[in-house]
């Protein structure tokens, strides 16, 4: 069998709706998930654990498509790759952080934190913005009891 190639999985995919054989699998979970499972599907989460772990994988799999296929776009168009700015604005507004309306702000964490660390994530940029924030706020003076 040659690699598999991202289009194979995309052609999966596309399958997965059609009705079609299973197939018998034995897979080992830690005792802990599997109790969790059982319970979750006792509150209603799915009819039946089989069906929970299905969906999960399916999921997972999704997930996983998708990143393959958002890789080899911006491959293709690099200039289409949301900077790391623009991503931490973006989980800011998703989350309601005031910070998701403080472009310039943001976009300056993001600068100096790329910096410092080059793997930086927007969870980064989002802390260190929220930092600079407080410090240009004006400080309340202490006032002494007397």
């Amino acid at each position: 069998m040659s690699k598999p190639k991202p289009q194979d999985l995309f052609d999966l995919l596309a399958k997965f709706d059609d009705v079609s054989e299973s197939t018998v699998t034995s897979t080992r979970l830690p005792t802990i998930l599997h109790d969790a499972v059982r319970v979750a599907v006792a509150l209603g989460m799915d009819t039946s654990a089989n069906d929970a772990t299905n969906q999960a994988l399916r999921d997972r799999v999704d997930s996983f498509a998708l990143r393959l296929a958002l890789d080899e776009h911006f491959r293709e168009y690099p200039e289409a790759r949301p900077s790391l700015a623009q991503v931490a604005i973006a989980a800011a507004r998703l989350d309601g952080d005031p910070l998701g309306e403080e472009v310039e702000l943001v976009t300056q964490a993001a600068e100096e934190i790329i910096e410092r660390s080059p793997d930086a994530k927007p969870d980064d940029v989002l802390i260190y913005a929220s930092a600079l924030a407080r410090h240009r706020q004006p400080r309340r003076s202490r006032t002494s009891a007397a």
